[in-house]
């Protein structure tokens, strides 16, 4: 975290502690649980393009985690099923927004009307989708693209497509034909006009092979700061490396929540400290098991696609925060409570004595809260990598 980064958490932490030290503790509690919803609820707009039957939509269902002919999915069809921009929201997080743009490639085909046409604006960056080579149309696209100060990423998809016709011949390399389907779409692309092209190569239907790791590397490594995060949270749990990198995200967050509980505990009202610790600790639980997809509706889905039974799937978590959050029962398993409830019955003498009395009580709940959410998060992540293990196995 850089030093600028800390003192606007800092400050803004402050304030919070300012707002909530004149109401009662529910009032309170409320006001922390919309402060921790904040934080996710950065906008993010992606635009996916290319001709017809590209595979757009499809991209855009698996992308949010959905299938075809999932409830709130994109259309998709052999003849194009776009005919002006459709916003389609992510099913967790409705503040990430997937666009299914109209397909290109038609003998008008012009480039700037065509940006003009989907208001281009309003894009962080778009995707633009080949199922076969790249034409002309894709880089005039690009270049129009560039030329107003956005990102786009090349995708080759319907890649398992090419995998299956190529799999009948007796020297057949998968490897090999990957590498010789992505230097056929850059060299075609050179051709073209695009300097130093990057393509990844996806397929709608197993989104977890493949380029996904990279193409999501990428877009998180170019994305401002504030939206880093909210891509992170949004991109399915489909992989051991996106799965790593949710962990990662989360944890760096911890911090964050854990100074915001210092903040709190330095309140001289008693039995605060201890109700927003709770609060703080149920509510960032459950996001954790929603983001790595241990969440009821998540589960259900995967039960769904994988023909497992959820007994099965469900033998496969061994921690307990995911019954928890399921049932509601947060206080029957949260095992180091008492924890929570010493820290509050010390701070609740030491907050009276000045100055070293609430830096005292806001470095033991910290401390607390910091410690347990990551035992939660190293036992959730734990939890989501070996169902993930599971299923790559079948």
């Amino acid at each position: 975290m850089s030093s600028a980064n800390y003192f606007d958490i800092t400050e803004e932490l402050m304030k919070l502690q300012e707002m909530i030290s004149t109401k009662d503790i529910l009032s309170a509690t409320n006001t922390i649980k919309e402060f921790l919803k904040k934080q996710d609820l950065v906008e993010l707009n992606i635009g996916v393009t290319g001709e017809s039957g590209s595979g757009k939509s499809t991209f855009v269902n698996a992308f949010r985690g959905l299938g075809d002919e999932d409830e709130g999915s994109a259309k998709t069809g052999v003849v194009e099923t776009t005919t002006e921009p459709e916003v389609y929201l992510h099913p967790k997080y409705n503040n990430v927004k997937m666009w299914d743009l109209p397909g290109i490639g038609t003998p008008n085909f012009k480039a700037d009307e065509y940006l003009k046409l989907v208001q281009f604006e309003r894009y962080d960056f778009f995707i633009i989708i080949a199922s076969d080579r790249f034409r002309e149309c894709h880089t005039q696209l690009a270049k129009e693209i560039m030329k107003m100060g956005k990102r786009f990423y090349f995708i080759r998809s319907k890649v398992d497509l090419s995998i299956d016709a190529e799999k009948r011949k007796k020297n057949f390399d998968q490897k090999k034909i990957l590498d010789t389907i992505r230097k056929d779409c850059e060299n075609g692309l050179r051709k073209i006009g695009i300097e130093d092209p990057v393509v990844f190569l996806i397929s709608g239907w197993e989104l977890d092979k493949y380029d996904i790791n990279q193409l999501q590397e990428r877009m998180e490594k170019e994305l401002p700061q504030h939206k880093r995060r909210v891509l992170m949270l949004a991109v399915p749990n489909i992989t051991l490396e996106i799965n790593e990198k949710k962990k990662k995200s989360l944890e760096e967050n911890i911090v964050r929540v854990a100074f915001l509980s210092a903040c709190v505990a330095a309140i001289p009202v008693p039995g605060l400290s201890l109700v927003v610790d709770l609060a703080i600790i149920a509510f960032e639980i459950e996001k954790y098991c929603k983001v790595f997809g241990l969440d009821k509706q998540s589960l259900e889905k995967l039960c769904e696609r994988s023909g497992k039974s959820i007994e099965t799937i469900e033998s496969l978590i061994k921690s307990v925060w995911h019954k928890g959050i399921c049932t509601g029962s947060i206080l029957s398993i949260l095992t180091d409570v008492s924890l929570l409830v010493t820290e509050d019955a010390v701070e609740s003498v030491l907050r009276y004595v000045p100055l070293l009395g609430s830096i005292t009580a806001g470095a033991m709940s910290y401390w607390a809260v910091s410690a347990m959410l990551k035992k939660a998060l190293n036992d959730i992540a734990e939890d989501a990598r070996n169902v993930l293990m599971a299923l790559l196995e079948t």
